[in-house]
């Protein structure tokens, strides 16, 4: 250069070094025009290394960023780019000088050379980019202001040519062949020149530049990625996977500009991927109707075409936005978009991580991530197979999330997994499958933790199905086939991926304990369909499940505890008996264990099992282990909650008619089951005869109540009892009292339950019952002929004892099995036993009615039975005849008032 060049250029006034700056570029014109290519090399080295690099010397640098723009607009598009390697370099360099100033003389000088280079300076497009980033957070308004000029300028060349544009240092004989074919429109890939911009150098800088804090950069960032991914032959989704995670926790960013574009931007990611997985499933269909046709006449392409379910699987195919084309218009089309290659395990694992709460992220990005997945199952449902365990550890716990949304999403998503795992064909032999035994589990390791660490929600029970709605789901169950498919129909295709079922089982056992009901709830949820679908992979975790699934009996959630019941019903039906047995020695010892849970959840497990499985099958597994039971206490609880059941529970309708009337040897069998094992609690054996009506059985057992120390809970019972012979279930009970002459021992039976009764509320409505029917027995009966007796069924029979004693109860043997029992209940108590020969007369002794014989003698000559008490009147009185009891407190209130007058 000039001397006087270099003075005006090293000057501090600004228009000095302008002047300079357009004297060099008239002295360059006049190299170029001479071909002088030799002295622009030489200038443009002096103004590097002498101005630009001068870093002590900053009206230096400042003339040395000026006077490179003024060369490159001096050399022009055509020539610049063979002085760009050493142009671009100092400029960039000046971009990170300490003087506000330079960088912001830098900015403008790379304006000016970028605004001649054009396409030839996406060759140093990363090194542009790399400085834009940084000047993005410049504290300098001014600067920050240069960079944004500059930042357009490049998008602007980088969205008209960064897909096609070549460099001219490259060959040019093969360029000029490249731009003549593509003029020509017959593309020729003989010669692969590399286009300026390359996307994968990009990709590693945007990945580093992605985990950026400021603000402003991360709107830049933003603004880059969306730009770039609407530059259609650049393809930026398929490289998502590298920076999408960053991407992710810019919505974290208090700045709401940040989180909008991001936003943005993430959705039309998102659209973009479902739109590919839409093109390559039509482009595939389409090839599969092809190979339709080759394989198949004209004849039956006809018929295909024709039919219904192809129009709509072709218009289902179709679907797409506005602006998408068609995917099978013609075998030559080329669809933006179908030759595009998506990781998606990738985008999920990312997505899947982003759930987990140890990862620290915040609602904003759950709610996204679950968004994400949703949307996946429109686009690769089988690759999220793969991840369902991991995906359900998050998606559980988020279901009960406190922000709305979050919960929403996570049901979204819970409910699309669900739905496709349930679309599986299920395993062959499915209803024929048989678990293996269980092993007694112990007690300890069921209570290995405490239930009351979780907050008591409540929750309303689920709508259980009827009795009969059970039996006639059986009856569906039993008519479907269950072996293999006939040859004739087509099974549904598997998926490439199959679920593991071990995880999967593992992960929803270890949400058992979580601290939040619906989490729980939607854990056994997914249990029991995936029972449903594959029972023999479920029961090969079962000794790991199994001791989890009676641990979540005692959840404070009746939901909670419904679900599991039906669980465990489901694994029980059809299954063998060991495993059924295994399983009700399991729950009475957990019962054991645990007398709260058998407090507060007891009849509900126990009425809810009999709604999923046969109530006679528990009732009779459960009594044939409580009989064996060492611990007496707590088997005259259980078998007292069992018989409270029995007779309130609507469950047990059909379970207490065939006991009311049962005459065939199954049924006798089933009574004798359960007397033998509700002799652990005497009342209840009394109210288990009163509901068979073995009411003989039931007046002897009262002859036995005397020998029994009369404690408050026994009691309570039998207030309770009394009670329950006012609802109605005991109806049928209280029409009998209308006929004494069949049921004798009834009147004796409750006279007796009055006699052992204190003066109470109980007492009182006894009484009231019995007296209301009292005076049916000394009413006129008029004479009647002797018919011999004719063979009935044991109901209309006045001793149903004689009757059941032809089958095959033995009913001596049974009062002797409650004798010993009881004994054996006083021994651990710490009682003397007693014996029933010194005991002393009992009120029920009192009540004895004449023997056998006079019965007999009654029975032929039927008249009024007379008593010395009440005298009998032809025309007895409308009104009901006072007792003996009401005759005495009369007659003492008349005593005691004559005495106070005198």
């Amino acid at each position: 250069m000039d001397v006087s060049i270099q003075r005006a250029l090293n000057d501090k006034l600004y228009d000095k070094r302008k002047q300079g700056a357009l004297d060099l570029e008239r002295a360059i014109r006049d190299a170029v025009q001479t071909q002088d290519y030799e002295r622009v090399g030489k200038i443009v080295q002096q103004l590097c290394h002498d101005f630009a690099y001068a870093v002590h010397q900053p009206h230096a640098r400042n003339g040395g960023l000026i006077g490179l723009a003024a060369a490159s607009i001096a050399l022009g598009t055509e020539d610049v780019a063979r002085y760009l390697r050493e142009i671009v370099p100092p400029v960039l360099a000046c971009f990170t000088d300490q003087d506000a100033r330079v960088r912001y003389y830098a900015c403008e000088s790379m304006y000016n050379i970028a605004k001649v280079a054009k396409g030839e300076v996406l060759l140093y497009f990363n090194d542009v980019f790399d400085a834009l980033c940084k000047l993005a957070a410049d504290s300098e308004l001014s600067v920050k202001n240069g960079a944004e000029l500059l930042d357009r300028l490049v998008k602007d060349i980088v969205s008209e040519s960064a897909a096609t544009y070549i460099s001219i240092l490259e060959d040019p004989e093969k360029r000029a062949l490249v731009q003549d074919s593509a003029i020509a429109e017959t593309p020729d890939t003989s010669f692969d020149l590399p286009v300026a911009f390359s996307l994968p150098r990009f990709i590693p800088l945007l990945q580093e530049r992605i985990y950026v804090l400021n603000p402003f950069t991360r709107t830049f960032l933003v603004s880059w990625v969306t730009l770039l991914d609407t530059i259609p032959d650049l393809e930026l989704v398929a490289y998502l996977p590298a920076f999408l995670g960053g991407l992710f926790k810019f919505l974290s960013d208090p700045n709401r500009d940040v989180h909008i574009a991001t936003q943005g931007a993430l959705e039309r990611f998102l659209n973009e991927i479902k739109k590919i997985s839409k093109i390559r499933r039509g482009i595939a269909e389409r090839n599969d109707g092809e190979v339709k046709e080759k394989k198949t006449g004209p004849s039956e392409v006809a018929s295909l075409a024709s039919s219904p379910s192809l129009e709509s699987r072709k218009s289902n195919s179709t679907e797409s936005d506005s602006n998408e084309e068609e995917p099978g218009s013609a075998d030559d089309d080329w669809i933006p978009g179908q030759d595009v290659q998506v990781d998606h395990p990738k985008i999920l694992e990312i997505l899947v991580d982003f759930l987990d709460p140890a990862s620290g992220s915040e609602e904003e990005i759950h709610l996204t991530a679950l968004r994400w997945i949703d949307g996946f199952f429109e686009i690769s449902p089988e690759d999220i197979l793969a991840f369902a365990p991991r995906l359900l550890s998050q998606v559980l716990p988020a279901m009960a999330s406190g922000m709305d949304q979050v919960r929403q999403a996570a049901n979204r998503v819970n409910n699309s997994l669900m739905e496709y795992v349930n679309s599986f064909p299920d395993e062959p032999g499915a209803k024929e499958i048989r678990p293996s035994p269980l092993s007694r589990i112990p007690t300890s390791a069921l209570l290995g933790g405490d239930s009351k660490s979780r907050p008591n929600s409540s929750a309303n029970i689920r709508p259980a199905q009827s009795p009969d709605q059970e039996l006639e789901a059986k009856k569906d169950e039993e008519l479907v086939p269950s072996g293999p498919p006939s040859p004739g129909v087509l099974e549904p295709p598997r998926p490439t991926t199959e679920l593991d079922y071990e995880a999967t089982i593992g992960t929803l056992t270890h949400h058992f304990m979580n601290v939040h009901e619906a989490t729980r709830a939607a854990a056994l949820g997914w249990l029991i369909m995936l029972h449903r679908k594959a029972p023999r992979k479920v029961l090969a975790t079962n000794e790991v499940t199994f001791p989890a699934l009676l641990k979540t009996l005692s959840d404070p959630s009746e939901a909670v505890v419904t679900r599991d019941l039906h669980l465990l019903s489901q694994m029980s039906k059809n299954s063998e008996d060991s495993y059924f047995t295994t399983f009700m020695a399991s729950l009475l010892q957990l019962f054991c264990t645990d007398r709260t849970l058998l407090e507060t959840r007891g009849n509900l497990i126990i009425r809810q099992l009999c709604v999923n499985l046969s109530p006679e099958r528990i009732y009779r597994i459960l009594a044939e282990t409580i009989e064996k039971d060492e611990d007496v206490e707590f088997a005259s609880i259980m078998v007292q909650n069992l018989n409270n059941n029995l007779i309130t529970a609507p469950e047990l309708s059909d379970l207490r008619k065939r006991l009311r009337s049962f005459d065939a040897k199954d049924g006798q069998t089933f009574f004798v089951t359960l007397f033998r094992s509700w002799c652990h609690n005497a009342v209840s054996t009394f109210s288990l005869c009163l509901l068979a009506q073995a009411y003989e059985q039931a007046y002897n057992l009262l002859q036995i109540f005397a020998e029994l120390e009369m404690t408050v809970n026994m009691l309570i019972q039998i207030d309770k009892l009394v009670q329950l012979l006012e609802s109605p279930v005991f109806t049928y009970l209280r029409l009998q009292l209308l006929e004494p002459d069949k049921y004798p021992y009834l009147y004796k039976c409750l006279y007796g339950v009055l006699m052992l009764l204190p003066q109470s509320s109980a007492f009182a409505a006894l009484k009231n019952r019995l007296n209301s029917v009292s005076a049916i027995g000394y009413l006129q009966v008029p004479p009647r002929m002797t018919i011999p007796p004719t063979p009935t069924a044991g109901f209309d029979r006045p001793n149903r004892l004689k009757t059941r004693e032809e089958g095959s109860i033995r009913w001596t043997e049974l009062l002797d099995k409650f004798k010993s029992i009881q004994d054996k209940a006083k021994r651990s108590k710490g009682l003397p036993s007693q014996n029933g020969g010194n005991r002393a007369p009992t009120p029920a002794d009192m009540l004895e009615l004449p023997n056998e014989r006079a019965m007999a003698e009654a029975s032929k000559n039927p008249r009024p039975i007379s008593t010395e008490s009440v005298p009998l009147r032809t025309n007895a009185p409308s009104h009901k005849p006072k007792s003996s009891l009401s005759n005495f407190s009369s007659r003492l209130a008349r005593g005691v008032s004559q005495k106070n007058k005198k």
